[in-house]
């Protein structure tokens, strides 16, 4: 196999780059598959049920944004290549790649890889694949994404200026696919990891149109392939005889339920019905330490919990709006009282020790709430907010109770230190997020994940020129820091570009994630990282 060449990027990917392909793949095999003990007396029947929290919006990559789809998707579709938990680059659907400048790469598929109908997948997929993503008709969440790759020409044929033929991405035949970047970026291979990175069957989507991810027609290239889908019931996924891995796959079928009620899905848990929750019910937390200490999951995650504002919209278009609804709120209560997991209180949008990085806070993170509560007042006095003229405006969020406690907390924070009325909002999770693409909306509860292991995944959102900023935040002085932090990683271009996010608030950060899980003692394998994620490929069902 060919070695993968190195050039100038950031070390801990210089080191990945300059490893042999020989030794990636002899070091990793366990990790990107289902790894039994010796002696592990497995169960006759290997089926496995997880609470996935909602209904999905789609499955289909290019049209879905969160955690909901994804889940679902790492499942039921293969990348090119893989992040594991220890940050290694893992081969895929590409068995080698090679880049001479870091600008060029050219990835050689694995000869043996097809599609669940098991016709071949091929390079002509992965071209197809990432031109549907970018092609402005598709309006995907995530258009933008190629761009941030800085893939030769993305954001001309983001914008129409292009054809998606002119893409930096071509088949030098069918199984070696070429990818031309505008100059090197440190973090490409990470992000291909990503869900809207997985290639796609051309065959199918021209065959099937929209209706393509329909059970009885659905085409995947993951170790799962969808079977049954009983909207706002369950989905179910069976093994896919034709993945390139199958022989190394335990489960041979997983239930994924849309339970939003965290109370539904810890009853049905204690019942024997679910057998990895979504999460732990903060009130149910303690108790579930002491008596079923062996099935409670805690990690660290990798996401930061906030409140977005529409910035094109009166009277959040005045900083001085956005800064004092944000001092008003007493994170610690909300960390130490109502979750009592671990959570930490955030006051930026970078997650701790992104891209291997401590940022600087901003002062008033070191304030006592007192401080920032008198601060607050000023501001929104400033503002022209008071007893006479108070605030007023619509909080939404999407239906869960752990959302629910917390926007009653934060409403009531503000009711209190400044006066302001919010009144709360709860829609099911597709609605919620149709809203939320329409600007329809006045401040509204989110999360984000790190797509890869760096400050841009975060800072990105925030561009002018990108289709995920629901914020519809602009700043030209925050865009030119990003793009420059990009180019070479640079320490004091993100800190300037957190600082200006964390003055200007085009939303305000609540508080970063843990993963909190519940998990059956009989389920082997059970790993999540630092995303959220874990992969029923890699798990197994104990005799029990």
């Amino acid at each position: 196999m060919k070695k993968i060449m190195s050039g100038v990027m950031k070390n801990k990917l210089t080191q990945i780059l300059t490893c042999s392909m020989g030794i990636l793949l002899t070091n990793v095999i366990p990790s990107y598959a289902a790894f039994v003990p010796p002696g592990t007396q497995l169960a006759a029947k290997q089926e496995i049920v997880r609470n996935n929290g909602a209904e999905p919006a789609s499955l289909d990559i290019h049209k879905v944004s969160s955690d909901v789809e994804f889940n679902i998707i790492n499942d039921f579709f293969d990348g090119l290549i893989h992040v594991n938990q220890q940050g290694k680059i893992e081969p895929r659907l590409a068995a080698s790649w090679e880049t001479h400048d870091n600008k060029t790469w050219v990835f050689h598929l694995r000869k043996e890889i097809k599609w669940s109908d098991g016709s071949p997948i091929t390079a002509h997929d992965v071209v197809f694949s990432w031109q549907r993503l970018i092609d402005p008709d598709t309006v995907s969440p995530y258009g933008s994404y190629l761009e941030n790759a800085s893939v030769v020409n993305a954001n001309q044929v983001l914008t129409g200026k292009k054809k998606m033929e002119e893409l930096g991405v071509k088949a030098l035949d069918d199984k070696t696919l070429e990818v031309r970047l505008d100059k090197p970026v440190g973090d490409f291979l990470q992000m291909l990891n990503h869900p809207v990175m997985f290639p796609i069957s051309e065959k199918a989507i021209k065959k099937y149109g929209d209706k393509w991810t329909r059970p009885e027609v659905f085409v995947g290239s993951g170790p799962y392939k969808l079977s049954q889908w009983v909207v706002n019931e369950k989905i179910v996924g069976v093994r896919n005889s034709q993945y390139w891995n199958n022989k190394n796959t335990v489960i041979n079928k997983v239930t994924y339920l849309p339970l939003s009620s965290e109370k539904a899905d810890l009853n049905r848990y204690l019942a024997g019905e679910i057998d990895i929750t979504n999460t732990i019910a903060a009130e149910s937390f303690p108790s579930l330490k002491k008596t079923l200490p062996d099935q409670v999951h805690i990690s660290s995650k990798a996401t930061v919990y906030f409140y977005e504002f529409n910035n094109k919209k009166l009277p959040f278009n005045d900083v001085r709006v956005r800064q004092a609804l944000s001092l008003a709120i007493d994170r610690n209560i909300i960390v130490n009282k109502i979750l009592g997991q671990g959570q930490l209180p955030a006051y930026t949008m970078l997650t701790p020790n992104i891209g291997g990085f401590n940022f600087e806070q901003p002062d008033y993170a070191s304030w006592t709430q007192e401080q920032r509560v008198a601060k607050a007042k000023e501001l929104l006095n400033e503002a022209g907010f008071n007893q006479d003229n108070p605030l007023t405006f619509n909080l939404l969020y999407n239906t869960q109770e752990g959302h629910k406690k917390i926007a009653i907390a934060v409403s009531s924070m503000w009711k209190k230190n400044l006066g302001v009325k919010a009144v709360l909002q709860n829609q099911e999770w597709k609605v919620m997020l149709d809203n939320m693409q329409q600007g329809k909306f006045d401040v509204i509860r989110r999360a984000w994940s790190a797509d890869y292991n760096s400050p841009m995944t975060f800072l990105t959102i925030f561009l002018s020129n990108q289709v995920k900023n629901t914020s519809m935040y602009e700043n030209i002085v925050f865009d030119k820091l990003v793009e420059k932090a990009s180019l070479n990683n640079n320490k004091e271009y993100y800190q300037q570009a957190s600082d200006i996010l964390t003055k200007e608030l085009p939303a305000i950060p609540i508080y970063f994630y843990v993963n909190h899980n519940m998990v059956k003692p009989y389920v082997g394998g059970f790993n999540i990282n630092a995303r959220g994620e874990y992969f029923t490929k890699d798990l197994y069902i104990i005799e029990h």
